[in-house]
């Protein structure tokens, strides 16, 4: 058979360049005043826990004064009814 007189591509002499295939993506937005913006909330309500459960302790409270005290009204003219104190504990007496 005879050789062929096709002539083959090949690379240019000392190889081809390099191929730049990493993704070079720029960050989008402020992610990094965004984390910092909600570290800043999260501590915000941490500082404001104690608060909050002070206030709901007292509403608790209130409404617990308010109820045996309504009780006391109403139970006053039941024979054999009578207030029995649990603790003074809250600041004002606790009736069951």
């Amino acid at each position: 058979m005879a050789a062929s007189k096709v002539k083959q591509d090949m690379p240019p002499p000392g190889g081809y360049g390099p191929i730049d295939y990493k993704r070079n993506l720029p960050k989008r937005g402020l992610s990094g005043q965004y984390t910092r913006l909600l570290i800043e909330d999260l501590e915000a309500r941490i500082a404001l826990l104690p608060l909050l459960q002070a206030e709901h302790d007292r509403r608790t409270l209130r409404m617990l004064r308010e109820n045996l005290e309504e009780e006391a009204v109403i139970m006053k003219d039941v024979p054999g009814w009578k207030e029995e104190l649990l603790h003074k504990r809250f600041g004002f007496l606790w009736y069951v």
